[in-house]
């Protein structure tokens, strides 16, 4: 059953089966904000759970019924020229979800939602959020600003806690929800490739969790040794899926990591604890 506990530093902590959230608000409304989360946490999982046949088939006229599954199918309906399943924004969407129902009415300076790396953030006038992003250690944070487009946060990559097409070591995306940067993010790890590559180990989903919606997909298990020019012909082809996804609206903007090597595409404000600077971007 879903259970609901305070970390030593005051944050929120929610946990339900593969659902782990970590919250945190500030403000005049703060408990109650708390006890709101809380209440709609309650009934999330069953909501997942009664969809799930069509949660892990790929977007088609069939509509799902509850209100995250709907935010999940219309997150990844955009990129129907990819192989995705609404699954791929669900952590995105479940983030989304709680953070609207923790600010309804409430008097809040700001807050977020982390689910296991997916956030949602909300800012009231003036506020701010630095969050962090972690590829083999700390690559920097990103600063995110009441007058940005940006609500959501989410990152991707082969060693991540979702199989991966893809062998990059994190993409971050950063969208106007958690669900739409859930869905990208994983896009763009999966592009960030080297298709047939001896050093590449994969398998079949399957095979490594058999309810996988990517049913008999090879997924990445292992990268061995790459040459410097391998590695960024594998961030290119991902910055190009990156830079058409800015393009078209659906984010604000992804920074791309393998083997310490990086890139981005769109715009990232970026904050290292000296006056910030921004990211350079395509």
């Amino acid at each position: 059953m879903p259970q609901a506990s305070f970390m030593p530093d005051g944050r929120l902590h929610l946990n339900h089966g593969p659902i782990d959230l970590i919250i945190q608000a500030w403000g005049p409304d703060q408990h109650r904000a708390y006890e709101q989360a809380t209440a709609r946490f309650q009934t999330v999982l069953q909501e997942l759970a009664n969809e799930l046949p069509l949660l892990r088939a790929p977007v088609s006229t069939d509509r799902p019924v509850g209100k995250i599954a709907r935010d999940m199918a219309d997150a990844v309906v955009r990129h129907s020229d990819h192989f995705v399943t609404p699954m791929a924004a669900v952590a995105g969407a479940v983030a989304d979800e709680i953070c609207r129902a923790m600010c309804d009415g409430l008097r809040l300076d700001k807050a977020f939602v982390n689910n296991g790396g997916d956030i949602t953030i909300h800012l009231a006038a003036g506020q701010q959020l630095n969050c962090a992003i972690h590829a083999a250690g700390d690559a920097g944070r990103v600063r995110l600003t009441a007058d940005q487009p940006v609500r959501g946060l989410a990152t991707s990559g082969w060693r991540g806690r979702s199989h991966s097409l893809g062998i990059a070591d994190a993409v971050t995306v950063t969208a106007r929800t958690a669900a739409q940067a859930d869905v990208a993010a994983t896009l763009v790890a999966n592009a960030v490739d080297l298709p047939d590559h001896p050093e590449i180990i994969r398998q079949a989903a399957n095979t490594l969790s058999p309810d996988s919606d990517l049913g008999q997909m090879f997924v990445t298990t292992d990268v061995g040794p790459l040459t410097l020019a391998e590695i960024q012909a594998a961030l290119s082809a991902g910055q190009t899926l990156a830079r058409k996804m800015v393009r078209r609206g659906e984010i604000i903007a992804a920074a791309l990591f393998l083997r310490g090597q990086n890139c981005y595409a769109g715009e990232m404000l970026a904050h290292s604890g000296e006056p910030h600077v921004r990211l350079q971007t395509a």
